[in-house]
């Protein structure tokens, strides 16, 4: 039954974290710590494993759609990996207590985002530095300029809470790319699964060395995400997802609540 469970987590996670590029942990580690009584960092780092699993089934089935920007995806992924490499190093350090508040006010911090969630691109925050224009599966152009040294920067504080929280990173990076450098949002979401799948590997590796990883616990959440990683991305192709997002959040809003006064 415990694996059965362990599965439905890994599935729900990797197709809700798919939806909307932000990387499923937000949903795997909240019943985690609920289930299972083990120490801050092995939860993150298993969390982390999972999140590598689930951003790989999500680059695959968004390159199908066409819409990653490849090219930009691994210039952020390059400061992106250094900062998961810190943050996996800093995330011994967490206790049970501030890890928990920590987590719900980041938790907070995604329900405010998917609640208002924008649906087009902004004005660029910076002069452009770089020009990307292609077509996805469905022929629809796609065309953008940003700044990508302000890209790269962001880049590094989400790989660095990627990996310290165990959380994909995405509800920083995904803003950002709508926000302020202008990436469509379908387009934002896909390239942000592909950068935290190339940060997630180190930021796995990382845990794995640190010895942070419960593989029984990720053998089974694994499958799930990949799964999950799979349908999200389809769902995303089709569907708005308004109201499933409103849900999602003032869910996490509730488990961030608790986990603050836990």
């Amino acid at each position: 039954m415990d694996s059965l469970w362990l599965f439905l987590i890994g599935t729900l996670a990797g197709f809700t974290g798919s939806i909307v590029g932000l990387g499923g942990g937000f949903i795997m580690i909240p019943f985690l710590i609920y289930l299972y009584d083990y120490q801050p960092e092995l939860i993150i780092g298993t969390s982390m494993a999972v999140l590598f699993i689930n951003s790989i089934s999500s680059t695959i089935a968004y390159s199908k759609q066409k819409k990653v920007d490849f090219q930009s995806g691994a210039w952020f992924a390059l400061l992106m990996v250094p900062g998961s490499i810190i943050g996996a190093i800093l995330a011994e350090s967490f206790t049970s207590k501030v890890f928990y508040v920590v987590f719900g006010l980041f938790l907070m911090s995604i329900s405010i985002f998917l609640l208002f969630k924008p649906t087009k691109p902004a004005r660029n925050f910076l002069s452009p530095t770089v020009t990307r224009e292609f077509t996805d599966a469905t022929g629809t152009l796609h065309k953008y300029s940003f700044h990508r040294g302000f890209g790269m920067s962001v880049s590094f504080v989400t790989g660095f809470l990627s990996s310290l929280l165990g959380i994909g990173g995405g509800s920083i990076l995904v803003p950002t790319m709508v926000l302020l450098l202008t990436f469509p949002p379908h387009i934002a979401t896909a390239t942000s699964m592909f950068a935290i799948m190339l940060s997630a590997f180190v930021g796995t590796i990382s845990h794995i060395v640190l010895g942070n990883v419960l593989w029984l616990k990720a053998l089974f959440l694994a499958p799930g995400a990949f799964l999950g990683g799979q349908l999200g991305a389809r769902v995303a192709a089709r569907l708005p997802a308004k109201t499933l997002l409103r849900i999602l959040a003032v869910t996490l809003i509730l488990v961030a609540i608790r986990l603050i006064f836990k």
